[in-house]
């Protein structure tokens, strides 16, 4: 229960300081009797006094019903006093030992990424500069276009293309070196995990550049050029130094970045935004360095906002809101330019459902080896994973077209209602859970063979493929 601090009694004492010693509650006008009502409980006195910080109200504790008495006396309030004055004091140790606990934590934590991840040396910085690729590929700017079939080596240099090619490098006085170093190191932040990988990363940042460019978002006005440089930003840094596993099992294990971040909520987007702050503080790599101290700091609020944004938790609390931009959407308005950066930052995240169905099958595979390693070791610590985390009870295409039901055709449905050049993306992702639908067939029949493993046999593909020529192939945006 909430209870605002300027309302009721403990509201008055928190801001007057003094105590209230109340001997008729319900003759009291700063009385609610809601709580009484809901709960059956009927007070009859109450002693409400502050508890303190030296002259500073931090606290209020609030006594009802005295026991053998018919309410509550002067020497009550004396006594009062003096708990309140030991729970200051044990309220401040509490907050110190908490302080002490997160600066251990942070130093184990940055001691196990100084051990992980390796310098970028200028000869790298040189050698992307100097590259003499044009990587001139075909299609790179069309959202039909798959970024994981480009080469693990060129995606730092196709990276940094896509940053000069929106111009943000002239329009935010970027030195060519310090984006080069800041990709680089990027790059390196990420983990050699299944999913969320660096190539997961130039998967969400190409679609960002696809958003930016094909929908025209800058120069229509939907989105500033400032709020252009922080959607690429996050996207790029959005996983970085994942682990491949969730948020709940980062609690449940009580790990160090649990310990960190728990109590705010969005444990690994959290962590994924402190680690793109400590890589824009990293000498040679701050590429908001030349923008004015006021962007600076509306870049980085942003930029926090939309990585806590790929939480999907934090999705489902925003998206009806987002869906109010289709009655009236008024580019003026940054709170409203916001939610739809958020939207546009989910779909970054999720946009490998929007591509071909060898993609999205491809995708799925790497996801699910991340669940199930997951879901194992849950298992070793004597917890019973959920379905999709459990490699002998997840049914796959069902759990997919479940995803694609009630996350992914509603958030690209809502993107191409909002701009209808973009109907292409709704229209893929319904034809890969028509894939599923299709994929459901052969799982049925060879279930007993591995839930996980069919996703790596060509009958599967041959099968989906068949059903999905009887279409036009896939759906191509103007």
């Amino acid at each position: 229960m909430r209870i605002a601090k300027n309302q009721g009694i403990a509201g008055h004492v928190a801001n007057t300081g003094e105590v209230l010693n109340i001997r008729n509650a319900y003759s009291h006008p700063l009385f609610y009797k809601g709580i009484d009502e809901i709960t059956g409980f009927k007070t009859r006195n109450i002693l409400c006094f502050p508890i303190r910080k030296d002259t500073d109200v931090i606290g209020v504790a609030q006594l009802c019903n005295k026991k053998n008495g018919l309410y509550f006396d002067v020497l009550d309030e004396e006594v009062a006093m003096v708990f309140s004055a030991y729970c200051g004091i044990s309220i401040m140790h509490s907050l110190v030992y908490r302080k002490i606990q997160e600066a251990q934590a942070r130093n184990q934590l940055i001691n196990e990424l100084m051990m992980y991840h390796m310098k970028v040396g200028d000869e790298d910085v040189e050698l992307l500069l100097a590259c003499p690729n044009s990587h001139n590929t075909s299609n790179f700017s069309n959202f039909t276009f798959s970024p994981r079939s480009l080469p693990w080596e060129e995606m730092a240099c196709y990276t940094f293309l896509m940053f000069t090619d929106l111009e943000l490098d002239v329009l935010f006085n970027i030195r060519r070196e310090t984006l080069a170093r800041f990709i680089l190191f990027v790059e390196k932040g990420y983990r050699d995990t299944p999913y969320h990988n660096w190539r997961h990363a130039f998967c969400t940042v190409h679609f960002a550049f696809l958003l930016i460019k094909n929908l025209d978002l800058i120069k229509q006005g939907f989105i500033t050029p400032l709020e252009s440089l922080a959607l690429m930003v996050s996207c790029v840094c959005h996983d970085l130094d994942h682990r491949g596993t969730t948020n709940s099992f980062q609690t449940q294990s009580g790990t160090v970045l649990a310990n960190l971040y728990s109590s705010e909520g969005s444990i690994m987007e959290r962590h994924h935004f402190a680690q793109a702050v400590c890589m824009l503080n990293t000498e040679g790599c701050n590429i908001l360095d030349g923008i004015p101290r006021e962007q600076y700091t509306k870049c980085l609020d942003l930029i926090r906002d939309l990585i806590l944004a790929t939480d999907l938790a934090s999705h489902f609390r925003v998206f009806e809101e987002q869906q109010k931009l289709l009655v009236e959407f008024q580019k003026h308005k940054e709170d409203q330019r916001r939610l739809l950066l958020c939207l546009f930052m989910t779909a970054c995240d999720l946009s490998d459902q929007t591509k071909h169905w060898s993609v999205a099958r491809q995708t799925a595979d790497l996801i699910y080896k991340e669940f199930f390693t997951q879901g194992d070791m849950e298992k070793t610590m004597g917890s019973s994973p959920v379905e999709s985390m459990d490699r002998d009870k997840a049914y796959i295409p069902s759990l997919q077209i479940q995803f694609l039901d009630n996350i992914v055709i509603p958030l690209y449905g809502l993107i191409s209602e909002l701009f209808p050049e973009a109907e292409c993306l709704v229209k893929a992702a319904k034809l890969n859970r028509e894939g599923w639908t299709t994929a459901d067939a052969l799982f049925s029949t060879q279930w007993d063979r591995g839930g996980h493993e069919l996703l790596s046999n060509p009958e599967l593909d041959e099968q989906v493929m068949a059903k999905l020529k009887q279409h036009s192939g896939m759906p191509s945006c103007k």
